[in-house]
C-alpha cells in the first residue's frame, strides 16, 4: 500500500511537502523539499525508507528551498520538468531574489517530461506536465494520490500573475490533464 505524509516547513508560504512511500519495499519519493529539515530527515530514518528521488512540481523558490541540503544528505537524484530547470539555479527566476533571500538549488540530476512513469517500489508513478503556474508545472499520480503542487488547491487554482504564469495555460491544464483522471 501507498502512504503519505504532508509537511509544512515554510509556515509563511504554507508550502506543501509531501514523503510519498511504497509500505512493502519501504521505496520513497520527497516532493518539493522547501526548507532544510532535520525533522524530517529523522521522521525518513525513524520510517526506515530509502528515498529514490527528489522531485519539484515547480521551480519556485518555496518549492525548491530543501533541495541541496536533502540531495546531501539522501544522496539521490534531483528531479524537475525541463522547462522549469533554468529556475533552480536562478534566483531571479525563482522568485527568491525578490523577497531579499536569494535561492539556488542543486541543478537537476533528471528532466522530467510529460507521460514519464518513474517505479516506487510496486507502484508507478506518473508525471503529469501541467503549465499554467510556471511553464514546467507538473502533478505526480500514484495509485490514488494526486500531489497536484499550485496547480490545483481545494477551493482554488494556482496563481498566474508571476513570471512564467499563464491563466489560459493552467485552466486548460486542469480541463485536459486533472479533471479526466479517474476519481
Amino acid at each position: 500500500m501507498l502512504k503519505i505524509e504532508g509537511y509544512i516547513l515554510l509556515p509563511d508560504f504554507e508550502t506543501n511537502t509531501w514523503l510519498l512511500w511504497d509500505e512493502d519495499s519501504r521505496e520513497a519519493i520527497l516532493v518539493d523539499p522547501a526548507a532544510p529539515s532535520p525533522d524530517l530527515l529523522k521522521r525518513i530514518e525513524e520510517l526506515k525508507l530509502k528515498v529514490k528521488y527528489i522531485i519539484n512540481t515547480h521551480g519556485h523558490m518555496d518549492h525548491i528551498g530543501g533541495n541541496s541540503w536533502f540531495k546531501n544528505h539522501l544522496s539521490v537524484p534531483l528531479m524537475i520538468h525541463s522547462a522549469d530547470a533554468p529556475m533552480l539555479v536562478n534566483s531571479a527566476m525563482n522568485l527568491s531574489l525578490y523577497v531579499g533571500n536569494p535561492v539556488s538549488s542543486a541543478p537537476p540530476d533528471v528532466l522530467l517530461e510529460d507521460g514519464m512513469e518513474l517505479s516506487l517500489g510496486k507502484y508507478p508513478v506518473k508525471v503529469i506536465h501541467t503549465p499554467g503556474h510556471t511553464p514546467g508545472g507538473i502533478c505526480l499520480l500514484a495509485d490514488k494520490f494526486l500531489i497536484s503542487g499550485d496547480t490545483l488547491f481545494e477551493q482554488s487554482i494556482g496563481r498566474t500573475d508571476l513570471q512564467g504564469g499563464n491563466h489560459q495555460q493552467i485552466i486548460n491544464s486542469i480541463k485536459n490533464k486533472l479533471f479526466v483522471l479517474p476519481d
